[in-house]
């Protein structure tokens, strides 16, 4: 008889390549955490990988307006297509407050500062914070200020991540993973890898994440214990 998912003592990992300034990203991390809900028995390790939606745009940010319009010809025609992402938003009790984003951000930094927080274990909340701080606050996150004290409300030293921000730390390994993840084939995000046995793009419905968690979770649990600590540690599938 093959092992049930909840037979394996290893928790199978979940990346999720996403960019915090996509708003389907921030639509599916709330879906995916509602399908994680559906399978309490299922013990999975969530890691969240870097993507640059827009890595056109410079480290300091530039003018939403100047955005909208490079990107998708004017205000307007982003404004008409953006319907339907605010409403599958507040379907989700999300805020997709166009009006108030002002400054559309570079993403490496926010990328970076995931990463730390996973040091505490703190990266999913780190993810949330920096997206609400964009979607819901219209907050800059290209400004230090914001990123510093979007640290401090997820436990970390201000100080410390202030010192880190103005170095280079990580910048190359957080520029390779996003690179990676496009040379891996991933052009739409979010998408989720589900122990590296099986990869769903788009912000699905949580019912179908979690039958996809469930299948994946079955072959991961078939797999050899040593195989299952070498998908524990790879990146992309």
């Amino acid at each position: 008889m093959a092992p049930s998912p909840s037979a394996s003592s290893a928790a199978m990992p979940i990346d999720v390549v996403s960019d915090v300034v996509c708003p389907w990203c921030f639509i599916g991390k709330s879906r995916l955490e509602k399908a994680l809900a559906l399978k309490p028995g299922i013990p999975v390790e969530l890691r969240w990988r870097p993507y640059f939606l827009n890595d056109w745009v410079p480290r300091e940010g530039i003018d939403r307006k100047t955005y909208l319009e490079t990107k998708f010809g004017s205000v307007e025609r982003y404004t008409g297509m953006a319907g339907r992402v605010q409403q599958a938003a507040a379907q989700e009790g999300l805020v997709y407050a166009l009006d108030k984003i002002a400054r559309q951000p570079n993403t490496l930094d926010c990328h970076r500062l995931i990463l730390w927080a996973g040091n505490t274990g703190n990266a999913s909340r780190m993810k949330q914070r920096l997206m609400e701080l964009y979607f819901a606050e219209g907050a800059d996150l290209s400004d230090r200020a914001v990123l510093v004290q979007a640290a401090v409300d997820c436990g970390m030293d201000g100080d410390r991540v202030r010192g880190l921000l103005d170095s280079d730390a990580d910048v190359e390994r957080v520029t390779r993973e996003a690179e990676s993840a496009k040379e891996a084939g991933i052009d739409g995000v979010p998408c989720f890898i589900f122990g590296n046995v099986l990869a769903v793009s788009g912000a699905q419905s949580p019912e179908y994440l979690a039958d996809a968690i469930e299948r994946a979770a079955a072959e991961y649990a078939r797999r050899p214990a040593g195989q299952q600590a070498e998908n524990a540690q790879a990146g992309f599938a």
